[in-house]
């Protein structure tokens, strides 16, 4: 598409719309920003993004058909009335991650899934940096991916993480490898079916071809029968079972069968600094994805042993007077927070709760399996998540009404050899602005306390 000279609209004034725009700017495009929170200081924004119009509130409809495209933030929904009014003037309306595709360069490695993401990402984005110079790691992430853009060249690569919300709105986009690594209900606040959801998470597969490769979770149930419908070659893999053909945990090995090859032993997972089944299952994803794109074992094998983790995924934050406590702010729905639950070896006083994204928390309560022996709940959720333990015959459970009396009752409760671990199950909206802050007040308060 031509926009040079052409009125093109950003949705959204978050770092992606911020981005988004700055790329529209250097494609010579009449860049409108536009916000429906009238709150915003508009000479701030454009002092964030350059020479824009700014529009906050309202969006009139003489604004609307001037338009040549949209491109929606991610955190729009689709749904929206001025969103529905944009499709019924039949205007192009593209995510972020689209327009980025559409002027960027180089090769894409995309992964998405409820869970896992981001660590799988930045696993492969360190496997490809090993391998090649110009990578660029971008998308959920935190980075946005048209922050990227006018950095590629023909040989880079970029290593993308993909939400649900940024598959909604793709139309070109096609990976030369992409991975779908689980589907568990998430977002359905924003989905409103597990069916909608399910097929945002598929999208990423829409456009690839006999010559890309889809890499995919054999265990998850949606997933394996999802394999056999692709035209892109698929790689499973598996840490139940051994496969035919793919990836998979044996005996205490990640093993890779290939291409008709020989078998090889990437590592054991005692080589190996992270923790738990799940992560096994994201240093597989992420090596069956670097093989496909034709990255040597042995720079795999280098990078896979020394990688440490992710921010915020049950990351150890320290010791003190005796109990560990451990940082999973990213734990933000219920099949995430029991991944949480599963990595930890000793009895847990958990603090969980935040905003409600209708999630069920059955599964969730049924994992503690008698080792969270104290559960502190906050934010909007902690009702309806006291309901759901007694049901499940958990009632150990208490109310705090800030994060920091959270902290204290943990803290309380927790004796010398116990862990005290925040892994929510719920969203952080409502009481911070994301889960990374989150996340940073927790070790603050951890770092605070005295050593004996």
């Amino acid at each position: 598409m031509e926009i040079k000279g052409k009125n093109v609209l950003v949705f959204g004034s978050g770092i992606s719309g911020i981005a988004a725009c700055k790329l529209l700017l250097a494609q010579q495009a009449q860049v409108i920003l536009y916000d429906g929170n009238t709150s915003l200081d508009p000479e701030a924004l454009k002092e964030k993004t350059g020479e824009v119009q700014v529009i906050l509130g309202d969006l009139s409809k003489d604004v609307m058909e001037s338009l040549a495209l949209v491109v929606l933030s991610p955190g729009v929904p689709m749904d929206l009335p001025v969103v529905e009014e944009m499709k019924a003037l039949q205007i192009p309306i593209w995510g972020e991650v689209e327009l980025a595709y559409v002027y960027g360069k180089g090769d894409v490695l995309a992964i998405t899934g409820t869970n896992g993401k981001t660590t799988t990402t930045s696993l492969l984005g360190e496997i490809m940096k090993a391998y090649k110079d110009s990578v660029f790691v971008v998308g959920n992430i935190g980075n946005p991916y048209t922050d990227a853009v006018l950095s590629m060249a023909e040989d880079s690569v970029a290593v993308a993480e993909m939400s649900s919300f940024q598959l909604e709105t793709i139309h070109s986009f096609a990976p030369k490898v992409s991975a779908i690594l689980n589907i568990t209900p998430d977002h359905l606040n924003r989905h409103h079916t597990m069916e909608a959801y399910i097929a945002a998470k598929e999208n990423i597969t829409v456009n690839q071809t006999e010559e890309d490769t889809c890499v995919l979770n054999y265990e998850d149930e949606v997933l394996r029968p999802f394999g056999e419908t692709l035209k892109a070659k698929v790689i499973f893999f598996s840490s139940a079972r051994r496969l035919e053909e793919g990836v998979f945990l044996e005996d205490g090995k990640i093993v890779l069968k290939l291409n008709g090859e020989a078998e090889e032993v990437l590592c054991t997972i005692d080589e190996l600094q992270l923790l738990g089944t799940h992560n096994y299952e994201n240093v597989m994803a992420a090596a069956a994805c670097a093989k496909a794109y034709g990255v040597p074992t042995e720079v795999i094998r280098k990078v896979v042993k020394a990688f440490a983790g992710v921010e915020h995924r049950i990351e150890f934050v320290a010791e003190k007077q005796g109990v560990t406590y451990y940082n999973d702010s990213k734990g933000t729905n219920p099949d995430a927070a029991i991944r949480g639950i599963k990595a930890m070896n000793r009895k847990t006083v958990l603090i969980g709760g935040g905003y409600d994204k209708d999630s069920s928390y059955d599964e969730w309560i049924q994992a503690f399996d008698g080792k969270v022996k104290k559960l502190v709940l906050i934010g909007a959720t902690r009702e309806k998540i006291a309901e759901c333990a007694k049901a499940n015959g958990f009632e150990d459970y208490v109310f705090a009404d800030t994060f920091e009396e959270a902290f204290e009752k943990c803290v309380k409760y927790a004796e010398p050899g116990d862990a005290v671990l925040l892994s929510p199950a719920c969203a952080s909206w409502g009481m911070f602005k994301n889960y990374e802050q989150r996340g940073e007040i927790f070790k603050e308060l951890v770092r605070a306390l005295p050593e004996t």
